[in-house]
């Protein structure tokens, strides 16, 4: 054992990984028939219940990045970064309501048949090469990294190859069983995901609330945190002056105020979770309902996230500026590892537990993705076109282990630098690159009839070059100071324009140049989706979920505004 896990906790997580294998290897029991049918194996298609439905969802969503990384953001920005995570609600039920009818109605499986059924077979096997690499280079191994550097801290320091590989060995062993045994074992990894969560936000609570003298009381310690750090309970993050600090400029730059709510968060959020196959192959094999239910309660549970991944962040920044936090290392991203020191043997093993099922979660659910769209969109239709459906799950389950073992290799000596830059950061900036492009491209592929297949290439592109361009050269090309942005200091001797800002306008200009290019076809694109009012209706359930998700939500805003 070291100083910093005890037997009990290594008791705890040897526990959590019994219970997470034997329950994994019992769905696989009895669902192997899926081997002799590929749909069954990559997507459980009907074998789903909303409830795995919804903790797969979250369970794929929070990973290490969210729990060091956002963590991080709550030690540096406060309780603005939660607009993430209740505004990802919004966006479920807007997927809910309007995007997902549209794929079971066109039995859409994978989001590049989206792209050849609406559009063409070139935009789609563009976009399938594209996903594969982001998927492996980009997320993969941010997860994998980030993950095994965490564990690795708590665990003394010494351990970081072989965390590395035991993450890698363990999402392989649940993913190789397929969509239904990685949705299943979800359900348990939430499980231990909200309760692990749960327990290390109360006690960094209680801890606030003794050094401050108000006694061990979850209540109380939340109430020192709001007269501590009251710049910290804002949800909006106001404008820079010719008087603000570096400080408040780098915070604005993170997330730009109302800004953020008119450009670029709903574009992350809308393309992470209505278009991405990573998210959206949860519910892509259930009927309708089954999948808003699904949805609509992954909505309900990301708005109990910040509290389990913001708050400690929160506290750590409380308890650091007060002398309290001698341990914390690593400037804002080693906000949360500091906060489970104080933890009492066990828990910690619960925590470590509780982070450990998020990154194997996240692991699990991107390998499986990568296979489906590996399989399915790519080795079928232009490798092996005769493959039967046990041979598409053994191809399938040989690029679980190929992409796996690409991202320990890759993560091995961290070559792709994701250690310089965060692992939060690696993915935003890579990802947020192609988001524009790839929203437009499938809102208008929706949603309206005349969008092109030469939109869809031109609109992928330019998305892509024009966010290059606003975040990279702008400010030097056309000034600080424009209509349609403002460049602020960055501190390291140039200006820049805050992210979310980049992508909105990126995403404005794409959109304009798809629309153009369209009204050059036929009215009506021959590949339109056909779309009626009756697929958009929604049941008096469905009605009460999406009501309760959004008056919690005013609710929040109205208290933190």
């Amino acid at each position: 054992m070291n100083q910093n896990l005890a037997f009990a906790d290594y008791a705890v997580f040897i526990i959590y990984f019994i219970v997470v294998s034997v329950y994994g290897y019992t769905v696989y029991r009895k669902r192997k028939q899926d081997e002799q049918d590929a749909k069954a194996y990559f997507l459980a298609e009907g074998n789903l219940t909303w409830w795995a439905i919804g903790a797969s969802l979250i369970a794929s969503n929070i990973s290490a990045e969210q729990f060091i990384g956002m963590s991080g953001e709550g030690f540096f920005l406060g309780i603005a970064v939660a607009a993430y995570e209740w505004l990802a609600a919004i966006a479920l039920i807007i997927v809910a309501v309007w995007f997902i009818p549209v794929y079971l109605k066109n039995k859409i499986y994978t989001m590049p048949q989206f792209l050849k059924t609406r559009y063409n077979e070139s935009t789609a096997l563009i976009m399938a090469v594209f996903w594969l690499f982001l998927y492996v280079f980009v997320n993969l191994t941010s997860i994998l990294y980030l993950g095994a550097v965490a564990i690795n801290g708590l665990a003394g320091g010494e351990y970081l190859h072989v965390i590395m590989v035991g993450l890698a060995v363990f999402a392989l062993f649940i993913s190789l069983g397929g969509m239904k045994v990685v949705a299943y074992t979800d359900v348990i990894q939430v499980a231990v995901l909200i309760i692990g969560g749960l327990v290390t936000s109360y006690i960094a609570l209680t801890t606030v609330g003794q050094y401050f003298g108000v006694g061990e009381n979850a209540i109380a310690g939340f109430k020192v945190l709001m007269r501590e750090a009251p710049e910290h309970f804002k949800m909006i993050i106001p404008k820079p002056t010719a008087t603000s600090s570096q400080l408040e400029i780098d915070k604005y730059l993170t997330f730009p105020g109302l800004m953020s709510y008119l450009a670029g968060i709903w574009i992350i959020n809308l393309n992470y979770w209505g278009c991405n196959q990573y998210i959206t192959q949860r519910a892509l094999g259930a009927d309708l309902q089954t999948a808003r239910t699904g949805i609509l309660f992954a909505g309900m549970l990301k708005l109990l996230m910040p509290l389990i991944v913001m708050l400690p962040g929160i506290a750590a920044y409380v308890l650091y500026e007060n002398g309290h936090l001698p341990q914390l290392v690593g400037g804002k991203d080693g906000a949360y590892s500091a906060v489970l020191t104080f933890l009492p043997t066990g828990l910690k093993g619960l925590s470590v537990a509780a982070l450990t099922a998020a990154i194997v979660a996240s692991l699990a659910g991107k390998v499986n993705s990568i296979s489906t769209i590996y399989t399915l969109d790519i080795h079928k239709k232009y490798i092996q076109k005769e493959a039967g459906e046990k041979q598409q799950v053994n191809i399938g389950r040989i690029a679980v282990f190929a992409a796996m073992l690409l991202a320990v290799l890759f993560t091995w000596n961290d070559i792709l630098g994701i250690g310089g830059v965060g692992g939060f950061t690696y993915i935003q900036k890579y990802t947020g690159f192609i988001s524009p492009g790839v929203f437009a491209m499938f809102f208008l592929g929706m949603f309206w009839k005349r969008t092109t297949g030469t939109a869809a290439i031109v609109g992928v592109i330019l998305g892509f070059v024009l966010s290059v361009l606003f975040n990279e050269y702008a400010p030097m090309l056309f000034g600080n100071e424009t209509l349609l942005y403002t460049a602020y200091p960055n501190g390291k001797g140039a200006y820049e324009i805050p992210f979310h800002i980049c992508m909105g306008l990126s995403f404005f200009f794409t959109m304009l140049a798809m629309i153009g290019i369209s009204f050059a076809g036929p009215k009506v694109n021959p590949k339109a989706f056909e779309i009626d009012a009756e697929m958009f209706k929604v049941k008096p359930q469905t009605t009460v979920l999406i009501v309760i998700t959004l008056l919690i939500i005013v609710a929040l805003y109205v208290k933190f505004w």
